[in-house]
């Protein structure tokens, strides 16, 4: 009997090669050599940071029984053929969460006591007598969009600032976290953003997101409040923030997507009032992302093999 043909990036070679002796493996190096197995794979591990590149990769493999992929959102997967095919997609979900939630709070507390300006008075050699940034995590009140994986470690941690924590899931329910986090549903948000001190969008980019925070959303947030954006750039409209920031008429934004990514040269967000811009670093600013994303995939294998439920399956109808 053949052995199942397996294709991963030669990265993860050494973390699950022992596991997959009775697998035919491609540890592949480039594009080409990924074009070139991918017809023939039944298991796939196509990751790559070129999107366009891993959708052409991914367009080919029609043999494809299950992919797997260190990535959370799988909106650049072509999805509708994946479904066809009757492909099993296991993605990331839940793997960066906590080093993600961590880029939250530092991106919350940057804001409140402006390590930007802190950092040009140092530049400057400059000693004032009044701080730059004077605000306080304690007490505030933060709206979570999207309570997964990410969502509910962004509360875990922020319940060490004592601060009042809403989140957003499709049905409102008890906190699936056990924190004691008000758990709102999807049509009840929008009437009580004006609430917020902190909105944090973690939720996924499907075609019901895209542009979830647009000029009313943004219009109805506390002129003092803070916007932070882990989740995809489309899920906020950025022409409305721009205008909305360099208006003044909210606090700030923190955002680690934008659209398009990477963000061109020139573009108005760059030099907005009160925006700070990381390189979507919060899934990557890690040190142990790739040893969780092969134990999960060493996990998933065995399960695969003895047709047992997997983790992480996404749905394909949902898109994440």
């Amino acid at each position: 009997m053949s052995k199942p043909i397996a294709a991963m990036a030669s990265l993860v070679r050494p973390m699950v090669e022992e596991h997959c002796e009775d697998l035919d493996v491609t540890w592949f190096t480039s594009t080409e050599e990924a074009l070139e197995i991918a017809p023939h794979t039944e298991i796939g591990w196509f990751d790559m940071y070129d999107k366009e590149k891993m959708a052409q990769v991914l367009s080919t493999a029609t043999n494809l029984k299950w992919l797997n992929s260190i990535y959370a959102g799988v909106e650049h997967f072509p999805l509708d053929q994946l479904k066809q095919q009757g492909t099993i997609v296991t993605n990331g979900a839940g793997l960066n969460s906590s080093p993600i939630a961590e880029f939250v709070v530092m991106g919350m507390l940057a804001a409140a006591k402006r390590s930007d300006k802190l950092m040009t008075l140092q530049q400057q050699q400059e000693w004032p007598e009044q701080a730059p940034g004077t605000t306080e995590l304690a007490d505030g009140k933060a709206l979570i969009i999207g309570y997964g994986g990410i969502g509910q470690q962004v509360a875990k941690k922020l319940s060490g600032f004592e601060m009042k924590v809403t989140a957003v899931r499709r049905t409102a329910s008890d906190d699936p976290a056990g924190l004691g986090t008000e758990v709102i549903g999807t049509d009840d948000w929008r009437g009580r953003i004006g609430e917020f001190d902190w909105v944090i969008v973690s939720a996924p980019a499907t075609s019901e997101t895209r542009k979830l925070l647009g000029k009313d959303e943004i219009t109805a947030m506390k002129s003092s409040a803070w916007l932070i954006n882990v989740a995809r750039g489309s899920l906020v409209d950025q022409d409305a923030l721009v205008t909305a920031l360099n208006d003044k008429t909210i606090g700030g934004a923190v955002l680690d997507v934008t659209e398009p990514e990477p963000l061109p040269k020139g573009d108005p967000l760059w030099t907005a009032e009160n925006c700070l811009i990381t390189m979507h670093m919060s899934g990557v600013a890690q040190t142990r992302m790739f040893q969780r994303a092969a134990s999960r995939f060493v996990e998933n294998l065995k399960r695969y093999r003895n047709g047992e439920d997997m983790i992480a399956v996404a749905d394909l109808d949902r898109g994440y």
